[in-house]
C-alpha cells in the first residue's frame, strides 16, 4: 500500500509542479487522440498488470485533455482543483463511509452539514434553520430545486406549471424543468435589458399574461453570474416580483455565488437572502474537484417533502437527530460523504484564503477589461460583474455584412490565440454576435499569466486586423 501510494503521490506532485509550464489546450493531433481513445476502449485483461505501466497509460490519458487545473485555463468556467481537496478525497474514498443517511456515519454527516450551513447562512445570508445538500454539480442541484418548487407550488397538477428565466440562463435550468415534468413550451425566456440582465418589468408582464391565459406561474429563476458573460440579474427586484406574485424564487449562482465571500461580491450579489433556493458550485469558485455542487434552501422541510421516501429495507435506519438524511433531500439514496473535500480545505487554509483569491480574480478581470478596451480593433461590450470579460472584433460599420465579417474575424482570432497553447479561451454568442470570453477562476491564475494572455490577444488581434 505504501509503495503504491508513493507511486501515485510522486506523479501527482510532479504534475502539479509542472502545471505552469504545461500547454493549456489539447496537446495531441486528432490521429494520436483517436489511437489513445481506441486503446482505452479495450476490456480489462484476465490477469493483472503492472502499476507503473498503468500509471504511465493514465498519464497519457490525462495529458490528452484541456489542462483545466493550470493557470492558462480561461475557457468556459474552469475548475482548478485544490491539492488539499484531493488529499481529502483520498482519505474519504479509502475509508469509504456511506453518506445517504446520517446514522451510518453520524459525525461525518455532521461534518457535511457544517459545510452546508456555512454555505447557506454565512455565504448566502439565508436565515438560521436553512439547509440543503451537496450534489454532483449545478445541474443536479437545479433539478432538486425545481422538483421542490414544483411540489410546493403545483402539487400533483403539473400541466399548466410555468417557469421564467432568460436566454442567458444555463441550459440546466430548462433541462431541470423538463426532467421535473414541465412542458418545454412553458419555460418562458424573459427578455433582457441592454446590459444583458433579466428585465423585471417584462417578467412581471409575462407572469400576468400567463395567469390570464389559465397557466400557473410557479418558478422564477435568476442568474448570479451567467456562463456567457458573468452578468448578474437584478436579484432584489426579481425577489420582490416573486414575492408579490407568489412564485418560488431560485438563484442559479453556480458560478458567482462564492464571490459573496468578498466585499465587492456581496454588494454585487445582494438579494441572495430573499431566495427560496440557491445553487452554487464549489468546484468552480471554491476550487474544489469536479463533482462538487451545492443546493441550499430557505425551508429544508420543503426539500424533504419533495424528495422524502422509504422502503421496508430501510426499517433499521434510525433518525439522524440534528443532522438530516441527505437521501431525503435529493434524488440519490447512495452517495459518498461529499463534504470532506470542502471541509478539509476550508479548515486547513481558512476562509480568508478563499476570499483573498476571489478578490484577486475580480482585480484581474478589471485589469483585463481595461487593457482589452484600449485595443482599437476590439469591441468590449460589457463591464465585468464578476471575473468574465467578453470581447470581439469591432465591425467596420453598422451593416449586417460588416458584423458577419467581424464574426468571422473573431473566430479566426480565437484559433490564433489558442494556438499559442499558453492559454485557452472559449467563445459564445451574445446578441447574435460571435464573442470571445476570458474567464478568470483558477486559484493558480495570477497577474503574470493574465498579462501574457493580454499580450497574446493584442498581438493576434493586430495580425487578424492586418490580414496576416
Amino acid at each position: 500500500m505504501t509503495d503504491m501510494g508513493r507511486a501515485v503521490l510522486d506523479r501527482i506532485i510532479e504534475r502539479t509542479e509542472q502545471l505552469a509550464l504545461r500547454p493549456a489546450s489539447h496537446p495531441l493531433p486528432p490521429e494520436a487522440t483517436s489511437e489513445l481513445v481506441e486503446s482505452f476502449l479495450a476490456p480489462p485483461p484476465a490477469r493483472g498488470g503492472d502499476l507503473k505501466a498503468l500509471l504511465e497509460r493514465l498519464d497519457d490519458a490525462a495529458d490528452c485533455a484541456l489542462e483545466s487545473a493550470g493557470p492558462g485555463s480561461l475557457a468556459y468556467i474552469p475548475g482548478s482543483g485544490l491539492f488539499s481537496s484531493a488529499l481529502a478525497e483520498f482519505y474519504n474514498r479509502a475509508t469509504n463511509r456511506y453518506g445517504g443517511v446520517a446514522m451510518a456515519a453520524p459525525v461525518l454527516a455532521a461534518l457535511e452539514e457544517s459545510v452546508i450551513r456555512w454555505i447557506a447562512e454565512d455565504v448566502c445570508g439565508l436565515p438560521a434553520g436553512s439547509g440543503g445538500l451537496l450534489t454532483s454539480g449545478g445541474s443536479m442541484a437545479a433539478f432538486s430545486a425545481t422538483v421542490a418548487a414544483r411540489h410546493d407550488r403545483l402539487g400533483e397538477d403539473l400541466a399548466t406549471g410555468t417557469v421564467y428565466t432568460t436566454a442567458f440562463a444555463h441550459h440546466s435550468v430548462a433541462k431541470a424543468a423538463r426532467l421535473a415534468g414541465i412542458r418545454a413550451a412553458h419555460v418562458r425566456l424573459v427578455p433582457h435589458t441592454p446590459d444583458l440582465r433579466m428585465d423585471a418589468a417584462a417578467a412581471a408582464e409575462a407572469i400576468r399574461a400567463d395567469r390570464a391565459a389559465g397557466l400557473r406561474p410557479f418558478l422564477l429563476v435568476a442568474t448570479a453570474g451567467t456562463t456567457d458573460t458573468g452578468t448578474v440579474d437584478p436579484l432584489p427586484e426579481l425577489a420582490d416580483l416573486a414575492r408579490r406574485e407568489d412564485l418560488w424564487f431560485h438563484i442559479d449562482a453556480a458560478y458567482g455565488g462564492f464571490f459573496r465571500l468578498t466585499a465587492r461580491g456581496r454588494e454585487r450579489l445582494a438579494g441572495f437572502e430573499h431566495a427560496d433556493s440557491i445553487t452554487l458550485d464549489p468546484h468552480k469558485t471554491l476550487f474544489m474537484p469536479f463533482g462538487t455542487g451545492a443546493l441550499v434552501v430557505r425551508d429544508i422541510e420543503v426539500l424533504h417533502a419533495a424528495h422524502g421516501g422509504t422502503g421496508n429495507y430501510l426499517q433499521d435506519v434510525n433518525d439522524g437527530g440534528s443532522v438530516p438524511d441527505s437521501a431525503h433531500l435529493g434524488p440519490e439514496l447512495t452517495h459518498e460523504i461529499r463534504g470532506l473535500r470542502a471541509w478539509l480545505p476550508l479548515h486547513l487554509h481558512g476562509t480568508d484564503a478563499f476570499r483573498e483569491s476571489l478578490d484577486e480574480k475580480l482585480d484581474l478581470a478589471e485589469h483585463a477589461h481595461a487593457v482589452l478596451s484600449a485595443i482599437p480593433e476590439l469591441e468590449v461590450p460589457a463591464h465585468p460583474d464578476l471575473s468574465t470579460v467578453i470581447f470581439r472584433i469591432r465591425p467596420a460599420d453598422g451593416t449586417r455584412a460588416a458584423a458577419d465579417r467581424a464574426d468571422e474575424a473573431s473566430r479566426r482570432l480565437l484559433e490564433r490565440i489558442n494556438a499559442h497553447r499558453r492559454i485557452v479561451l472559449s467563445s459564445t454568442v451574445v446578441e447574435g454576435r460571435h464573442t470571445l470570453r476570458v474567464c478568470i477562476v483558477s486559484h493558480r491564475t495570477h497577474r503574470d499569466r493574465i498579462d501574457e494572455a493580454l499580450e497574446i490577444i493584442a498581438t493576434e488581434t493586430a495580425g487578424v486586423a492586418s490580414g496576416e
